[in-house]
């Protein structure tokens, strides 16, 4: 017995995406990159004009304190302010420390993986949202320079985790007082939180994770490096928030150190 075949014409309405339609989603789906870019472009601004000022960026013994700006630190210079300088230094750099300081941390974010999803989306709309077209005919990847430039990520991670240690001993030196002995002030609690978040920001890090769990075939073997990465799994789950609330307490730190070196505020003790 033959069965009969049939079909049904499908016909489908609206307007379809493609080249001509950037997308159909109608929500507002342009706030997070006006954002992004928001935020990071005042980041950039901000960094850049702090780095070149060159002063205010430590409260020394004249006041009782012992606070240095991450964007100074380790100052490097010849010529750092009495108080602020490491152990060693470029002599004959007379510039402003900072400039030799940002390279490492700033490649360390740039080359970020979540970073890297940000800016690619807010600055090159590549694409700027889900189910939104892409603004580039064409796509590479990062095989090409400059972006080949991100393999360097893991390398950026081991010179942050140096840095992160010298922000926390910034942190412990803040507890002190030249001529008071030991407390805790405003300062103090600033320079902690933002060592802190640094040190959430990084080993939260994909990079940091795979280093500890990467290439196992079994963790039954490698009862530490399981440890490890279990702990920082959940931490890696919120490297979204650690990124930008790292980001954004990093300057709030400039801005404190030097608004109490410019004398415009004081830096209260708490006890």
């Amino acid at each position: 017995m033959a069965i009969a075949e049939s079909s049904t014409k499908v016909v489908l309405g609206g307007t379809r995406g493609g080249p001509d339609v950037a997308t159909l989603r109608k929500d507002r789906w342009w706030i997070q990159p006006v954002i992004t870019v928001s935020v990071l472009t005042a980041f950039v601004i901000y960094s850049t004009w702090a780095a070149f000022q060159n002063k205010y960026y430590y409260v020394g013994a004249n006041v009782h304190r012992d606070l240095v700006s991450p964007f100074y630190s380790p100052c490097l210079a010849s010529d750092c302010i009495p108080g602020s300088k490491a152990g060693f230094a470029f002599n004959g750099w007379t510039l402003s420390p900072a400039l030799i300081i940002l390279i490492f941390p700033l490649g360390f974010r740039l080359t970020c993986y979540y970073y890297r999803r940000s800016y690619y989306r807010a600055f090159w709309w590549s694409p700027p949202a889900c189910a939104v077209s892409d603004a580039h005919a064409s796509y590479s990847g990062e095989t090409r320079f400059p972006l080949i430039m991100q393999n360097l990520h893991r390398y950026f991670f081991f010179a942050g985790l140096i840095f992160n240690v010298l922000l926390t001993y910034d942190a412990l030196r803040a507890f002190r007082q030249p001529g008071l002995g030991w407390g805790v002030t405003i300062g103090t609690i600033v320079l902690v939180v933002n060592a802190t978040l640094l040190w959430l920001y990084s080993l939260s890090c994909h990079a940091c994770r795979h280093l500890c769990g990467g290439q196992v075939k079994s963790f039954s073997e490698h009862p530490l490096r399981y440890r490890f990465w279990k702990f920082l799994t959940p931490l890696n789950a919120k490297h979204m928030n650690f990124a930008w609330a790292s980001l954004v307490f990093v300057a709030l730190t400039d801005v404190y150190v030097r608004l109490v070196a410019s004398g415009a505020i004081s830096d209260y003790k708490l006890f």
